[in-house]
């Protein structure tokens, strides 16, 4: 018998009871570096990521960090970048790194069957680079090329003038890069800065995928000896302190531009707080998801921009709350009314309960298609990992986005969205 689907009922919906995550299990190397290890998925494939405490918030020059990260695989004792490019691409594998505020990371994806050939350049890599002066010269002149050409969008001049706002001119934190920095910065500020933050004592090590005890024993021959271990302690890094600017309204004028780049926010908090669970809710209700209601008010109905969206933010040290979009200059000061209307509406309207039910499926689902996979389950781990927490920090988000009310998202409007609490941030024309 042929079963026919009713495309006019919806299917009846099942709320999710638990969300069950895989947990990693940590180990060490002889050294003391840790291991944590995510044994999940089917394909003969693994990433092994390299975590150092050595982001901005580190560096004593700009550019230290990103530069000396992205230099690792530069050139070493024994070998050229180009060797190492060809040692790697030979066995299929993939060498990523990033720098952010925080943190640094070197990242390594490979058949699991070429890792025993593989993690020997990974290791000289860590170990031994030399920052090579011509390749160094090559890096600073393709990173200053994209400065400017980055310091002429608006979005761009907006983003980074915005944490200057917030943060203040003497936090870590803050976007200080000038054109001339690029010929400061000298080969040296970077030997120095990797000799004291790519050490075994700043080092946590994140394994994922097809896994097994012989990968570890194999991190433990390349990177668990005594030749990388550190003994000496660790500098301390002076926090500057968080000082907004008085001002709340700010314009840097751009006659010639055609959009207005708009970011409003102010200093928050991060995930250690215990309001941010709660407050995520409240922001993917302004700006969050597609149908939120700034997406909904200043795209769907009134066609000011292509996008607009809200987000929270979590450094290790701080955290923010911003809002963001590019709307034409002819525009731009109603689509300004408009993202006050909706903070204000949040402020002075309970959410709706269907509006709310939606956005709690919505968060939900999301949070299920964010732990489908061996990898996504690291980086899951590694947002807890980072912050000292356990994953019962997950239980508590699915029970807070499961159990908030109207009530609870309008006290945390009132308390975090107050406009005279807001920095507005324009770059272009009003």
């Amino acid at each position: 018998m042929i079963q026919t689907l009713d495309r006019k009922t919806a299917p009846p919906f099942h709320a999710l009871e638990k969300i069950r995550i895989a947990h990693a299990l940590t180990q060490k190397l002889d050294n003391g570096v840790p291991v944590s290890i995510i044994n999940a998925g089917t394909q003969d494939l693994v990433k092994i990521e390299f975590v150092f405490s050595a982001g901005v918030w580190e560096q004593s020059h700009s550019l230290q960090a990103s530069c000396t990260n992205a230099m690792l695989d530069e050139g070493t004792k024994t070998k050229t970048a180009a060797e190492i490019a060809d040692s790697i691409d030979y066995y299929g594998a993939f060498l990523e790194q990033d720098v952010n505020q925080d943190w640094a990371y070197l990242t390594l994806y490979t058949l699991v069957k070429h890792l025993p050939s593989v993690l020997p350049v990974m290791e000289d890599v860590l170990k031994n680079p030399l920052f090579p002066e011509n390749e160094f010269g090559i890096l600073l002149q393709n990173k200053r090329q994209t400065f400017l050409v980055d310091n002429q969008k608006v979005a761009h001049i907006a983003r980074t003038r915005f944490n200057a706002l917030i943060f203040g001119k003497d936090v870590s934190y803050t976007y200080k890069l000038k054109v001339e920095d690029f010929d400061l910065l000298k080969r040296q500020q970077l030997i120095d800065f990797y000799n004291t933050w790519y050490k075994s004592n700043n080092c946590k090590i994140i394994v994922s995928g097809k896994t097994d005890n012989q990968i570890v024993k194999l991190l433990n021959k390349h990177f668990g000896g005594n030749d990388w271990k550190a003994e000496a302690k660790l500098p301390e890094i002076e926090a500057g302190k968080i000082q907004s600017d008085p001002k709340q309204k700010h314009l840097i004028l751009r006659e010639d531009a055609v959009q207005s780049a708009v970011r409003i926010g102010r200093i928050l908090f991060n995930k250690l707080h215990p309001d941010y669970h709660s407050m995520k809710v409240l922001n993917t209700i302004l700006g969050g998801y597609f149908g939120s209601r700034l997406m909904t008010n200043i795209r769907e109905d009134k066609g000011y921009t292509y996008g607009i969206g809200s987000r929270l933010i979590s450094l290790r040290n701080a955290g923010y709350f911003f809002i963001s979009t590019e709307v034409g200059v002819d525009v731009c000061k109603p689509a300004l009314t408009e993202i006050y209307n909706e903070l204000k509406r949040l402020r002075n309207e309970p959410v709706s309960n269907a509006e709310l039910d939606l956005v709690k499926n919505y968060m939900l689902g999301d949070f299920v298609r964010s732990i489908d996979g061996p990898f996504a389950l690291a980086e899951k781990f590694k947002k807890i990992m980072l912050y000292d927490l356990s994953y019962s920090y997950y239980d508590e988000f699915v029970e807070t986005v499961k159990n908030i009310t109207p009530d609870v998202l309008q006290e945390l409007a009132n308390k975090y969205f107050a406009e005279d609490q807001l920095h507005e941030l324009v770059v272009g024309k009003v």
